[in-house]
């Protein structure tokens, strides 16, 4: 199966690429194709994300594992037939942590064209990546009532850290 994927930048002006690729393959193989249709020099950090219709952010799955667990969640354990179930379904992706470049991507259609060998393939490239990636906000509800924790604690200064040392041990 030859999976059609769009890619879509976080910012304003459109920025689009659409990318072939195979169903059999993994997230770390999507990753390099992203980072070659966007001409980054993929010398940075990347992750996935698990997302829902909402693109409400979930699961991590980055490039490396970063951790002391060795845990396999990593992009070169995930195909994408395993996650991309059906089209429109989603993830988000980030390159380079610093600057944030920020991305949907979203499975939008799915053949069974087995003649096409030279996957990834690039298919539609529409609008240039800035020169700078775009600014991120980072924006939190209001919150209208105050839980009892907030109204005891004015600053982190009223906490009682010998308590709180010999609670934790």
């Amino acid at each position: 199966m030859v999976y059609k994927i769009r890619v879509i930048l976080d910012t304003k002006v459109d920025v689009i690429r659409d990318i072939a690729i195979s169903s059999n393959a993994s997230l770390e193989e999507l990753h390099t194709a992203i980072v070659s249709a966007f001409g980054f020099e993929s010398s940075e950090m990347a992750a996935f994300y698990l997302t829902d219709n909402e693109w409400l952010q979930g699961e991590e799955i980055p490039l490396f594992d970063m951790s002391d667990s060795n845990d396999t969640v990593i992009m070169q354990n995930f195909y994408l037939k395993d996650i991309f179930k059906q089209t429109e379904d989603k993830l988000i992706y980030v390159y380079d942590f610093l600057l944030m470049w920020s991305f949907f991507v979203e499975l939008i259609t799915v053949s069974e064209d087995t003649e096409q060998t030279e996957l990834p393939k690039l298919l539609i490239s529409v609008g240039t990546l800035p020169a700078i990636a775009p600014e991120k906000q980072f924006i939190s509800d209001d919150i209208e009532e105050k839980d009892d924790f907030s109204d005891n604690f004015e600053s982190l200064d009223d906490f009682d850290l010998d308590s709180f040392d010999s609670y934790m041990n």
